[in-house]
């Protein structure tokens, strides 16, 4: 008999979170580390959402509440979806989870079975295949290429297509290329699908981080394709409350949802009590004006970034329409022949520089670098950049 199940032995350490702790880990023994590896805004939570907490606290409202959540949390998730992504759900098709993680968790818990088979576009966020192998499926990756803006078409989708095939998933804006799927791409895509009869899982976790283009949910194009999309989001990165632990997922299928309240009822039960009051607030509207001053700061830094890294030889970008990443190309790095995790253990232990390799999000040859920290890191990480590509 094995000592561990084969399920968890599958299962491995996200990419990103092990970066960011190894440079930590460097930085506390005395090192001179610049860590751009985390998906972390650097920006306070809103004082006004902290206040909300600490007056549900003072008020005693720290006790087991329902699984998916309190009724006005859940209406707050629906009036904000209607209102700001034209999606038609009502509180009763909304659980809220532990961050959007738990909720991409329960959905493909709740989903996939063994040898199902699930579409991900590459570059990828490093969970998604994690948790599809850990539910017995099987991830399908569709290559995609800096030409076309590292955007899945639906042409590739439809390639990909087997009788086993139950799911695409899509990230827009993307982690880790910031790039945004247009209405007429999604439009395609959503058509795949309903020919299919395949679910949809969107994941619009930066949707409030976009600087040119227009942002759109997929469930928005028409009822048809809203009755098969899972729409999964949360609060962690477009107000700045990752430690808060607030993602929801929002489906039209009852059943479906059933069975992930079902799922996060013998696990976490409700995220808890303080953070779904503050939660309400956020939700509402209350910290707009804050999440207008972080987008625009983003983006200055995300042009500051592109032209700096214009000024380099041997690297280059395709400028990222959202979230906070850039998606560098190092092929033309001498010695490394795009070896991504070569050169990010060469950057770290030469000058200090913290990247995550491409080849953790499917794409070798680049390197994510994060731009969620304050200018003068962020130039003074691409001094010593280029300081290392020259001495390569």
């Amino acid at each position: 008999m094995q000592q561990y199940s084969r399920r968890i032995q599958s299962l491995g350490e996200s990419a990103t979170i092990a970066v960011a702790t190894l440079a930590r880990k460097l930085k506390a023994d005395g090192k001179d580390i610049l860590s751009f590896s985390a998906g972390e805004p650097d920006f306070d939570t809103p004082q006004i959402i902290k206040d909300e907490a600490i007056r549900a606290l003072n008020c005693g409202f720290t006790k087991y509440t329902s699984v998916a959540g309190v009724p006005e949390l859940l209406e707050a998730v629906a009036n904000k979806l209607k209102r700001d992504n034209n999606l038609d759900y009502n509180a009763s098709e909304i659980i809220v989870s532990n961050g959007a993680k738990q909720s991409l968790f329960n959905t493909f818990q709740a989903l996939i079975d063994e040898g199902d088979e699930v579409l991900i576009p590459s570059p990828y966020w490093v969970t998604y295949p994690e948790l599809v192998t850990y539910c017995g499926g099987k991830p399908v990756f569709i290559p995609t290429s800096e030409e076309y803006e590292f955007k899945a078409r639906s042409i590739d989708f439809e390639r990909a297509i087997s009788p086993r095939t139950k799911a695409i998933v899509l990230t827009s804006p993307s982690n880790p290329t910031g790039m945004i799927y247009t209405r007429e791409e999604l439009e395609s895509i959503a058509q795949i699908a309903l020919n299919h009869n395949l679910w949809i899982i969107s994941d619009e976790i930066y949707e409030k981080l976009v600087y040119e283009g227009k942002f759109t949910s997929i469930g928005s194009l028409n009822d048809r394709i809203l009755q098969r999309t899972i729409t999964i989001n949360g609060l962690s990165k477009s107000v700045a409350m990752t430690g808060w632990r607030m993602g929801y997922v929002a489906c039209k299928d009852k059943t479906l949802i059933k069975y992930m309240n079902n799922l996060q009822s013998q696990c976490t039960s409700n995220i808890n009590s303080i953070t779904q009051k503050a939660s309400i607030l956020a939700l509402n509207g209350a910290a707009d004006v804050d999440i207008n001053y972080m987008r625009e700061a983003f983006k200055e830094r995300r042009d500051i970034a592109c032209n700096l890294i214009g000024e380099i030889p041997g690297i280059n970008i395709k400028k990222p329409h959202g979230a906070f990443y850039l998606f560098i190309n190092i092929q033309n790095i001498s010695g490394y022949n795009g070896d991504s995790m070569k050169l990010c253990k060469a950057l770290l232990e030469k000058v200090g520089v913290a990247l995550v390799p491409g080849s953790a999000f499917g794409m070798d040859g680049f390197v994510r670098m994060s731009f969620a920290c304050d200018l003068e890191q962020l130039k003074e990480g691409f001094v010593r950049i280029a300081k290392f590509i020259k001495e390569s």
